[in-house]
């Protein structure tokens, strides 16, 4: 599946410069200006993706955040103090961001004909490649101890051949006469004079007069790669990492788009999560409980941990181990393993036992069971008797 990315969103390469990111805003924006595209919904939603992402790009602080953590980053820490970078809720947001970008400069005459010029084309940037998501899937103890996992993707990779360039020489690449580069002509209807794709290069501002054969014109071709992705101790399932510059090749040359790696935990037999905490329910035998003992648990950070079960411990109390659990995501410690004591009934009795059970329920008291003790007194006070 491929997933939108901002600096694809306004066909610039990564690295580009805020002058770059402002040249594509511009032409993407006018583009699909809903005054160009009356009534047309597409359009409209591509405007308001285009003026979120230069809203992220344009700031140094939220585009440092971006490369770094994603769209997702951005868009939480706008849920925690305003805006800033989340998705535009309405058009009117969406336009002030199209008005600051024009500033002062007539966008009348930008929008239709006569003067300035959108610029664009393969002149001032680059295409970035698309960015592509990969699934993987670890056992419960690969998450606690982290691993390193090798994919198999099919990508776009850059054509070995003419290297990406295209054309069998470096005369076999010219500029589009019709459009000279700018990868947009201009249609007049009546009174207006409407922005279109160039038919003659398609948007790309260029002509390919002697393709290459092995990738037919395009600069890049697909194939098969190996992709070695560590996988940190403590991820959890619908996490994702980013293996930047592992997306496809981008057509005609430019950055490479990215890599997600979306993971999926499986379920353990025994071990459950519980945030960075790992569940283990742990059978004992009523008289274990009633006396009190010790018990080894496994673990996954040593062979076995060692819990003292309380003399009259209770059935669902749970024990904790300190630091024994997943290690957290963003370095802030380790969990704990949280042993939850589970008292079993004993069934199958033989005579024997049932006559030693029966001579304890003979000297049983009151204080043997305060649960039992309790629950009872507030029946007697709610009805005025209650069972024995």
């Amino acid at each position: 599946m491929i997933m939108t990315d901002y600096y694809e969103v306004l066909g610039v390469a990564k690295g580009a410069s805020q002058d770059e990111i402002k040249k594509g805003y511009r032409k993407k924006a006018l583009q699909y200006h809903p005054d160009r595209n009356a009534g047309d919904k597409e359009a409209e939603k591509k405007f308001k993706e285009i003026s979120e992402a230069y809203e992220v790009l344009s700031d140094e602080k939220k585009r440092a955040m971006y490369d770094r953590y994603g769209a997702d980053a951005v868009h939480a820490q706008a849920g925690a103090g305003g805006r800033g970078g989340a998705h535009y809720a309405s058009m009117d947001e969406a336009m002030r961001t199209f008005m600051g970008a024009f500033g002062g400069e007539s966008i009348f005459e930008q929008m239709f004909g006569g003067g300035g010029g959108m610029g664009g084309g393969h002149e001032g940037y680059s295409q970035q490649g698309a960015s592509k998501r990969a699934n993987i899937t670890i056992s419960f103890e690969e998450a606690v101890r982290g691993v390193d996992k090798e994919l198999q993707i099919t990508n776009y990779v850059v054509c070995e051949t003419c290297h990406g360039k295209r054309s069998t020489s470096p005369s076999g690449v010219k500029r589009c006469t019709r459009c000279h580069g700018q990868g947009q002509v201009f249609e007049q209807r009546g009174f207006f004079s409407m922005s279109m794709a160039c038919p003659q290069c398609h948007g790309e501002g260029e002509i390919v007069t002697d393709p290459c054969k092995t990738c037919s014109g395009e600069g890049r071709v697909k194939a098969k790669k190996r992709v070695n992705v560590h996988i940190p101790a403590g991820v959890d399932s619908g996490m994702r990492l980013k293996l930047a510059g592992y997306g496809d090749a981008a057509p005609g040359g430019g950055t490479p788009g990215d890599l997600y790696v979306y993971i999926t935990v499986e379920e353990h037999e025994f071990f459950h999560r519980h945030g960075d905490d790992i569940l283990i329910d742990l059978p004992v035998t009523f008289t274990e409980a009633a006396l009190g003992c010790k018990k080894d648990v496994p673990s996954f950070s040593q062979h076995v941990a060692r819990i003292h079960i309380p003399e009259g411990t209770q059935s669902g109390k749970t024990l904790r181990v300190k630091g024994e659990g997943f290690p957290n995501i963003h370095g802030s410690g380790k969990g704990d393993l949280l042993v939850r004591v589970q008292v079993e009934t004993p069934t199958n009795l033989t005579e024997r036992q049932r006559e030693i059970l029966n001579q304890f329920a003979a000297v049983e008291t009151p204080a043997n069971f305060p649960k039992k003790k309790g629950f009872f007194d507030k029946l007697k006070d709610l009805f005025g008797s209650s069972p024995s």
